[in-house]
């Protein structure tokens, strides 16, 4: 009875701790998706999403491959009109500006949602610290000191610094996969954005690699919200706060199922199509 008691005592204090910070972060909302729709041509890709992501926290997007988590994140931060023929209906609100409203510029807002892609792709012909200055002389800045503290700082934020402090004017192709993609992620931080999006970041890396910008996205999120999607459960489990689950059913476009806490999709989803896919039934 004493050790039920002190169970139940605990359950209690958590619960109300996780109450009183959902309130707050509930205040700093971040992204707002709003019946978010998406085609590529006539085809339906991504079918009336509304979803709240919220300010500084790792939101994860699992569901079956076909089911629009690439599309839905490449609408985040309009990249996917780029594509021949797409077209998004709905809203996408940024600290409550809508990002597809009248005469609001596209690159702005891509240097605001910055993005992460499933491989590393640093520009092949300029050295480390160009790649990482790029977005900045872009923006204006031209003042030498200032790059060059910029770069090592956003270096230092992408846990790549110490690996690259002594190289920054060798070509930055002559990194490893891993490091790559670390300088990718140096130079999306570089251009100050509120968002990062990683589309299945540590697909194409080895196990330690995976490790390490596992590590430096729950770095990342004191400073940036950040929405990644992977396949990988166990990924998903680790890195995210919250979880939005995404499914394609009928041919009717990815619809999101459910979305919550991270650790309460995965110990206790309220829709059994949610806990079959996470338990591998399906997917």
């Amino acid at each position: 009875m004493v050790e039920s008691t002190l169970v139940r005592s605990l359950h209690l204090q958590t619960a109300a701790r996780e109450e009183e910070e959902a309130a707050v972060l509930q205040a700093a909302q971040g992204l707002e998706t709003r019946s978010l729709t998406a085609y590529y041509g006539g085809f339906l890709a991504v079918r009336d999403i509304s979803l709240t992501i919220r300010a500084n926290r790792v939101m994860a997007l699992i569901g079956p491959s076909g089911c629009g988590k690439s599309t839905f994140v490449r609408c985040l931060n309009r990249l996917h009109e780029v594509s021949r023929g797409a077209r998004v209906a709905g809203q996408v609100l940024l600290e409550g500006q809508d990002l597809y409203a009248r005469g609001v510029d596209p690159v702005a807002v891509r240097r605001s949602v910055g993005m992460v892609f499933q491989r590393p792709n640093p520009f092949p012909t300029m050295s480390i610290f160009d790649n990482v200055a790029a977005g900045l002389k872009l923006g204006g800045m031209r003042g030498r000191a200032q790059l060059a503290d910029t770069v090592e700082r956003c270096l230092r934020q992408a846990a790549l610094w110490d690996e690259v402090k002594d190289k920054l004017r060798q070509p930055a192709l002559a990194l490893s996969g891993g490091q790559q993609q670390r300088l990718c992620i140096a130079r999306v931080l570089a251009v100050d954005p509120s968002v990062i999006l990683m589309d299945e970041p540590c697909s194409a890396l080895d196990p330690i690699s995976t490790l390490r910008i596992e590590d430096l996205i729950r770095d990342l999120r004191r400073s940036v919200t950040i929405v990644i999607v992977t396949h990988n459960m166990q990924q998903a489990a680790r890195v995210s706060d919250d979880t939005a689950f995404l499914l394609a059913e009928d041919g009717r476009g990815g619809c999101l199922v459910e979305v919550g806490p991270t650790r309460t999709m995965f110990t206790n989803p309220t829709d059994s199509r949610t806990e079959n896919y996470i338990t591998g039934r399906f997917g």
